[in-house]
Parts: C-alpha cells; sequence; structure tokens
C-alpha cells in the first residue's frame, strides 16, 4: 500500500512540472508534447489512486469507483501516450529549427 502512496505523489508532481513546463514554454508543439506528457502522469496518479482504494476498503461501491478511476486513469494513459509519440517528432524538428536561428 506505500507503494501506491509514493507512485501516487511522484505522478502528481510529474504532473505538476510538465503543466508547469508546458504554460511556461513557447513553442507550440512542445506546448502540445508537453501537456501530453503532463495528461500520462495525471492518468497514471488517477489510475494508482483507484488501485490504493481496492486496499482501503472492500465494499461494493469502493469496487465500483476504484474501477472508474482505473479505467478513466489509464484511458488517459492510453491516450496521452498515442498524443506523445504522435507529437515526438514535430517537436524535434521545432525545437532544431529555432535552436538554429
Amino acid at each position: 500500500m506505500y507503494a501506491f502512496v509514493f507512485l501516487i505523489v511522484v505522478s502528481f508532481t510529474f504532473y505538476i512540472v510538465y503543466k508547469v513546463r508546458s504554460v511556461r514554454t513557447n513553442r507550440p508543439v512542445e506546448k502540445r508534447w508537453l501537456s501530453a506528457k503532463s495528461s500520462i502522469a495525471l492518468g497514471l496518479f488517477v489510475g494508482f489512486f483507484g488501485i490504493n482504494q481496492l486496499f482501503l476498503r472492500q465494499t461494493t461501491v469502493t469496487y465500483i469507483i476504484a474501477a472508474l478511476f482505473i479505467l478513466i486513469g489509464f484511458g488517459s494513459v492510453w491516450a496521452g501516450w498515442k498524443a506523445y509519440r504522435h507529437y515526438l517528432p514535430y517537436a524535434i524538428s521545432e525545437a532544431e529549427e529555432l535552436d538554429k536561428k
């Protein structure tokens, strides 16, 4: 159970870091790329929170809500991963172009 608490705190920390970096950048593609990374971190946070709830109480309501959190969280991870892979080559080329100037 302590491992999930650690993973929850780490994933939420990464979410904040990537969200702040996304807001602070001026590059449009890098902004979307960092937003995808923050979506992955937020999805991990929600998913790990749902898994952690399964260990705290064993009621039917907890199982239903935890299942929703797990599905929504890891669905967000999947969508964020697809966006991350999509924007990665564009972010690299944008960084190379702007660094040449």
